[in-house]
């Protein structure tokens, strides 16, 4: 049998209900932020006499996860705890001085996404950023990170393309936890009052799928491991016009366009012989996001070997493919907002994808550059690794 992980949350309540003594405490939660026994981290706290919680913040997405990707989420108030929840997803991505009047410390229990484009990174630095500011303390809650804590792919982003998708100069897959990176981030500019509570029994070379956790999604379009582990590399296409198949019942395991040809395609990605991976033609309709209501042809990203899959590598061959295949379809979506860089230089982490395949230029040429990058990026993170070294 699976010995099971024990979170960060569990020890907590279990070991560590000093930390809140006398403290008003409120909580950055989603869906995802439950116990072995999927009850909820809001549930379990405001059930805990020793805890004084006063406030909910939520992330992208929502505190209860309903809402799509993109879309932004009110403040409200919760219906089980009657507390209030401030929305990191709407007016604001930040915590203002008026949500924390009132507030000694801020708990934080969120999954990681496993790739620096996964915007409850982004939310939690805000947070720690915002309780410095406020001389509040931080408290986080640590989970494990989902595609394990060795592997590490991807450039590293430049500081001119910081971003919500790009919060620190970090590659693409660190193989971090969240506590790791909060420490890491904290340690290089923050400078709050941090403390992270550690899960016990996690190691660095286990998934998601090795804890013994039960899974919840912690976005709607993240629904299993498999989209998981592809979306490193697969959020890539959210910066062209493919559909990444938002809408559907597979997102980003299908990839598609009503201009592609779904067999031909297949045959091409299969010809480059990428790691661990298979292509399988589909068509599909998205019922919302690119080409809603539309017929695209495409494929499906299979996962044959889950150790050799490099969803990044792999992506960066698929869009060069593509855009030799289609030149006259395939584009870049356009800026979110004018003057911005384009979206694919944000998710990538600076400009060179985009102008390597618009010149032609083999992206193998750019994947042998990220290697010295990555080489430095995994010396400044060995100080900051609380399960032992990658």
């Amino acid at each position: 049998m699976m010995k099971r992980v024990t979170l960060g949350l569990e020890v907590f309540l279990r070991e560590r209900l000093d930390l809140v003594a006398g403290k008003r405490v409120a909580l950055l939660a989603c869906p995802s932020s439950i116990d072995s026994l999927l009850r909820s981290s809001w549930e379990r706290l405001h059930a805990e006499p020793a805890v004084n919680l006063v406030a909910l913040f939520g992330p992208e997405h929502g505190l209860r996860g309903a809402a799509q990707a993109g879309s932004p989420v009110q403040s409200a108030r919760d219906s089980l705890t009657g507390l209030p929840v401030h929305s990191l997803y709407g007016k604001t991505h930040t915590p203002s001085p008026d949500m924390l009047l009132g507030i000694d410390m801020i708990l934080i229990d969120l999954p990681d996404g496993g790739a620096r484009f996964y915007t409850y990174l982004a939310t939690a630095l805000n947070v720690l950023r915002a309780a410095k500011n406020a001389g509040v303390e931080v408290v986080l809650l640590d989970r494990p990170a989902p595609l394990g804590g060795v592997r590490v792919e991807g450039p590293v982003l430049r500081s001119a393309w910081r971003s919500f998708v790009g919060p620190f100069e970090l590659p693409i897959r660190y193989g971090m936890t969240i506590g790791e990176l909060a420490q890491l981030v904290n340690a290089a500019e923050i400078g709050c009052d941090l403390t992270v509570v550690p899960m016990r029994g996690w190691q660095r070379e286990m998934t998601y799928a090795d804890t013994g956790l039960p899974f919840v999604p912690s976005s709607p379009n993240l629904p299993t491991l498999e989209a998981m582990l592809l979306y490193p590399g697969a959020c890539l296409v959210e910066g062209t016009n493919l559909s990444e198949a938002r809408g559907t019942t597979k997102p980003f395991e299908y990839i598609g366009a009503p201009w592609l040809h779904a067999e031909e395609l297949a045959d091409l990605l299969n010809e480059l012989g990428l790691a661990g991976l298979r292509f399988r033609p589909v068509y599909f309709l998205p019922t919302f996001s690119k080409y809603q209501g539309e017929l695209c042809a495409g494929v499906q990203v299979a996962i044959l070997d889950r150790d050799a899959a490099q969803p990044i590598t792999a992506m960066l061959h698929v869009l060069q493919a593509i855009k030799a295949r289609y030149a006259e379809d395939f584009a870049w979506r356009e800026a979110w907002q004018a003057a911005a860089p384009p979206p694919i230089d944000l998710l990538y982490g600076n400009d060179d994808l985009r102008l390597a395949i618009d010149s032609g230029r083999p992206v193998d040429e750019l994947i042998a550059g990220w290697e010295a990058d990555l080489y430095a990026f995994k010396a400044l993170r060995t100080g900051h690794l609380l399960y032992g070294d990658a």
